[in-house]
C-alpha cells in the first residue's frame, strides 16, 4: 500500500492553547509544548520541524512585537497534520513570510532566516488579523510511518 494506512492517523482532533511571557524564555516553552502534544498523541507530524518552527514563531512575536503583554500558542493536531499559531497583539504582518524574498539571506547575519524556514520546511504558511492583533501560523502534514525516525 502506498501512502500511510489509515490506522496511522490520528483518529481525532485535539487542540492546546496556552499564553507565554513576552519574553525570550517563551522559546523553550513553546517547544516543550509541541513536543509534548506531538508526543502524548503519538501524533504522526515531524515534532522536530515542529519544535523548531514554533521557536521560530515565538522568536519573531517576542522579538518584533511591542509591549509586555503575554503571546498565545495554540497548537492543533489534526488526523491531516498540525497547525501551530502565534497570537501577538501587533497587527502588522511579518515580514516576507508568504512571499520569497529577493536575493539570499547575509551568511554573516545572524537574524533573518526565520521566515525562511517557516517558509521551505511548512507544507503551508501564513497570517490573519485577529481582535487583538495577528496570529501567525504554519502546517505540517503527517509523515507516513516508513519515514518516521525510529
Amino acid at each position: 500500500m502506498n501512502g500511510p494506512a489509515l490506522q496511522d492517523r490520528p483518529s481525532a482532533s485535539a487542540s492546546w492553547r496556552i499564553a507565554l511571557p513576552h519574553t525570550v524564555a517563551a522559546v523553550p516553552v513553546a517547544r516543550a509544548l509541541v513536543r509534548t502534544a506531538l508526543a502524548e498523541l503519538q501524533h504522526a507530524a515531524d515534532s522536530d520541524t515542529a519544535e523548531l518552527l514554533t521557536a521560530e514563531l515565538v522568536a519573531n512575536a517576542v522579538e518584533h512585537t511591542a509591549g509586555n503583554g503575554p503571546i498565545e500558542l495554540v497548537v492543533e493536531l489534526l488526523p491531516s497534520g498540525c497547525q501551530v499559531e502565534v497570537h501577538d497583539p501587533d497587527p502588522a504582518p511579518p515580514g516576507d513570510l508568504t512571499r520569497p524574498t529577493r536575493g539570499e539571506p547575509d551568511p554573516w547575519q545572524e537574524h533573518g532566516r526565520g521566515l525562511l524556514l517557516i517558509r521551505t520546511l511548512s507544507s503551508s504558511c501564513g497570517h490573519r488579523p485577529t481582535d487583538s492583533g495577528k496570529a501567525v501560523w504554519f502546517r505540517l502534514p503527517v509523515v507516513p510511518a516508513q519515514r518516521r525516525p525510529l
